[in-house]
């Protein structure tokens, strides 16, 4: 227990400082434009690319396993969508952000770090793949439905196309992946100082990303703690992981690295995107904050019990061995 502990406790410890240093030290939140800027388009961009660029290209077209992780992540998002409706009296827009903080987890901030340090560097390419599919998923649904709902600007279907495009292809995390695949496939060797460079980014990327993710969380307005949260914390932290890992072993024959860390990747909570988002679109704006520090918080003892089930054989690569 004391190896899980001594895994697991940094990386929440280091959420802990920026959240406290935020709280008692009141510095304006403008500097922190600064610290994320390096940490979404320098350190996690060259924590990517430098670990994809090593990866053999067969592992990258694992068609079966995307599929899988996606599927259980819409799943979630239809799960926490329903129950958004139901809670809202069928507000789209509003049920929309509750879907998001039901099923996108901090894969982006927390993943790669976490991931990493407890699988081992082969980690990497699953990590990859999954931030890339999840964030197409999410940077879709988000203008979709709020178009539906009629939230914000009134845009053609092309308009919001565009849009959805756009933000998928300029984004910095897509962007490194998708070179770092040609990387491979050309077997690019960059030279020395380019790659000690890299590697000093990529160090960075973890503790700069908690530590943001701390200042973010205190800075962030907290509203009242609506009942329908009870409900949606659990659908994050425990229902979309549950739902990942029988989905991949229904479809079989993975590694076991990849199997657990789409798992830890499904366990995270609720990403600070939410709250992006939902300020965004003026939508559960306070509420959705308030979801993010609560799964935050919540997820340190179930991705904790999550990894002690890995670490001890508790968890088994595949639910079916004998199918």
């Amino acid at each position: 227990m004391s190896q899980i502990l001594s895994m697991a406790l940094p990386f929440f410890g280091i959420i802990l400082l920026g959240f406290a240093a935020a709280k008692l030290k009141k510095l304006p939140g403008d500097g922190l434009s600064w610290l994320n800027f390096f940490v979404v388009y320098i350190a996690l961009p060259s924590l990517f690319f430098s670990l994809l660029s090593q990866t053999p290209v067969d592992k990258l077209a694992s068609w079966g396993y995307i599929l899988g992780a996606l599927l259980a992540t819409y799943c979630t998002f239809a799960i926490a969508f329903c129950v958004g409706v139901f809670s809202s009296n069928g507000d789209i827009p509003e049920s929309t952000i509750q879907g998001l903080a039901g099923a996108y987890g901090n894969i982006g901030y927390m993943g790669p770090g976490l991931a990493i340090a407890v699988f081992g560097p082969e980690a990497a390419v699953p990590v990859a793949l999954i931030f890339c599919f999840d964030s197409i998923l999410h940077f879709t649904m988000a203008p979709l439905m709020m178009a539906i709902g009629g939230e914000g600007q009134k845009s053609s279907a092309l308009e919001t196309s565009l849009v959805v495009l756009k933000r998928i292809f300029t984004h910095p995390f897509i962007i490194a992946t998708l070179l770092g695949v040609a990387a491979a496939l050309v077997e690019l060797k960059a030279p020395s100082a380019i790659e000690q460079l890299l590697g000093y980014l990529s160090n960075a990327a973890a503790p700069c990303a908690l530590f943001a993710m701390g200042v973010t969380l205190a800075l962030s307005p907290s509203g009242n703690m609506p009942k329908v949260i009870a409900v949606l914390v659990p659908i994050k932290l425990i229902v979309h992981p549950v739902l990942v890992y029988v989905l991949l072993s229904l479809i079989g024959d993975f590694e076991p690295t990849w199997v657990y860390t789409a798992v830890l990747l499904a366990s995270l909570p609720t990403a600070t995107n939410v709250f992006v988002i939902a300020q965004q679109y003026n939508v559960w704006v306070a509420r959705s904050s308030s979801m993010v520090l609560t799964t935050t918080i919540a997820s340190v003892f179930t991705v904790t019990a999550l990894l002690y089930a890995i670490t001890t054989g508790l968890l088994p690569v595949d639910l079916f061995p004998t199918r």
